[in-house]
């Protein structure tokens, strides 16, 4: 719809918006009149479920000034003297606006807020009424610490940005809003540090983003894939969090954070693959213990992504490197199994995926339980009954573990999906079938971009002087002001 403007004539008003929001049982339209005699009229309309408790009767509230400092009582009140009031003054009260056209109303009723029409009068006024409940602050379910705040996002934009505004005040953190187009209109809002940020960057996500007014938009992930470079590839080419403190710091290293509406997570742009085996409690921590567990995450990471490959490339095709004792016991123990080494992988690692998801979409309290019991009933079930062998329920719980110790969710995905393609190739290839797989997934992450900037960096190409925070953590106060600002940082050590 265009921007037309606001008809004078109140009953065309009123019978569009009938029309408009027909059949819409939690639309409330609430006719009155006012004036002498009762001879004017207006009318408000908003959402009954966007405003469940409304308590104020707004079109008092919109002719309390002009009642109280133009013409006294309110019986007294012409239409003439409310436009010329509105007109001259605007709108004093708080939440308060006067609009101009009619695509801009409606655009405020869809948002909660509450719209009152006057007869004779091309403009109308919007109150904010407020919004339903939403969940309350509370700690991070995906990204829990030890030491550290406990703030996690909410599904509400102003809370979160409130939660972003109190760690970082300087009028440098810019925050700019786009609306999705459809019909759910969903408010996106990205932030970044100017000055820290890449101008360049900033420039190549505006013009990704641009093409959102075209599209709709439910949750972050949709906004994900618009912005994606590479949205086949397996890997992740932006970071989620929950953590507010997470993306004040990703800002300070000059990224870009994206939130919508509706969404407990924030998104952070560019995402580059160093950053997914870090954690914001890596700097809450002391120097040798933060290196130490990204030590341990960096080993989860090819546990997770080679060790039943591994496996099956040295049963079949290079035993004699492995130690004999263990040799004999894994012979002694896959005696009677009626598959080979891959078909045997494959039936234990469909089941731990399958106990994974169940353990994800069953309600909380037996989530766990089952997956725990589902897990080792099968794992004891498969063994006994000759599916599998001792070692193989193993290797497939250590590689399940490793998976969990990954801070990010969506890399641990990707390994998941990777890990079937090279236990293909170590069953046909042995070593070099692994290598091989290796390989064409080091080719592939060297040619990944995130908007634009390379994936592997600073590790390729290498940037000595940023991998002080790669998978060593240096001390913080040789890492300056912030902990993650290497943009900064190098402009101050110019």
């Amino acid at each position: 719809m265009d921007k037309a403007m606001i008809s004078p004539i109140l009953a065309n008003n009123l019978l569009q918006m009938k029309q408009i929001f027909s059949d819409c049982n939690d639309i409330e339209i609430m006719e009155c009149s006012y004036g002498p005699e009762l001879c004017y009229s207006a009318f408000s309309i908003h959402y009954k479920s966007l405003a469940p408790e409304l308590k104020i009767n707004f079109l008092k509230q919109s002719l309390q000034d002009l009642v109280t400092y133009e013409v006294g009582p309110a019986t007294a009140v012409t239409v003439e003297q409310v436009i010329q009031f509105f007109s001259n003054y605007g709108v004093s009260a708080q939440n308060a606006m006067l609009l101009m056209d009619f695509q801009t109303a409606l655009e405020h009723i869809k948002d909660g807020n509450l719209v009152i029409f006057f007869d004779s009068w091309e403009h109308v006024l919007s109150y904010k009424t407020g919004t339903v409940e939403k969940r309350p602050v509370s700690e991070p379910t995906n990204e829990a610490v030890v030491q550290g705040p406990r703030e996690s996002t909410v599904e509400s934009l102003n809370k979160n940005i409130g939660l972003l505004r109190c760690r970082l005040t300087t009028p440098k953190f810019k925050l700019k809003s786009i609306r999705a187009g459809g019909e759910t209109q969903t408010e996106v809002i990205y932030g970044y540090l100017e000055g820290t940020v890449n101008p360049e960057t900033l420039a190549n996500f505006e013009n990704r983003l641009a093409v959102i007014p075209d599209y709709e938009v439910l949750e972050t992930s949709y906004v994900e894939e618009m912005l994606e470079d590479s949205p086949y590839s397996p890997f992740p080419q932006f970071r989620y969090t929950e953590r507010p403190d997470t993306a004040v710091a990703a800002m300070l290293d000059g990224k870009i954070i994206l939130l919508v509406q509706g969404t407990g997570s924030i998104l952070i742009c560019p995402g580059l693959f160093a950053e997914f085996l870090q954690s914001s409690e890596d700097y809450y921590q002391r120097t040798v213990i933060s290196t130490m567990v990204r030590f341990l995450r960096l080993a989860a990471f090819f546990m997770s992504l080679i060790l039943p490959s591994t496996y099956i490339a040295l049963s079949n095709f290079h035993p004699e490197l492995i130690p004999t004792v263990l040799l004999l016991a894994i012979v002694d123990a896959r005696e009677g199994i009626p598959f080979p080494t891959l078909f045997e992988a494959l039936i234990m690692e469909f089941f731990f995926e399958l106990l994974r998801e169940a353990g994800i979409r069953l309600p909380r309290p037996i989530g766990s339980a089952v997956s725990i019991v589902g897990a080792l009933v099968i794992g004891e079930a498969s063994i006994n009954a000759g599916i599998a062998s001792p070692i193989m329920v193993v290797i497939v719980a250590a590689t399940g573990i490793a998976s969990f110790g990954l801070p990010q969710y969506t890399i641990s995905t990707a390994l998941r999906i990777l890990r079937f393609p090279l236990m293909f190739l170590s069953s046909m290839l042995g070593g070099f079938g692994l290598m091989l797989g290796l390989l064409c997934i080091l080719l592939h992450l060297t040619c990944l971009r995130s908007l634009g900037q390379p994936y592997l960096a600073p590790l390729a190409p290498w940037r000595f002087s940023q991998f002080k925070d790669v998978f060593v953590r240096a001390p913080l106060k040789t890492l300056l002001r912030s902990p993650r600002n290497r943009h900064t940082h190098k402009q101050l050590l110019k």
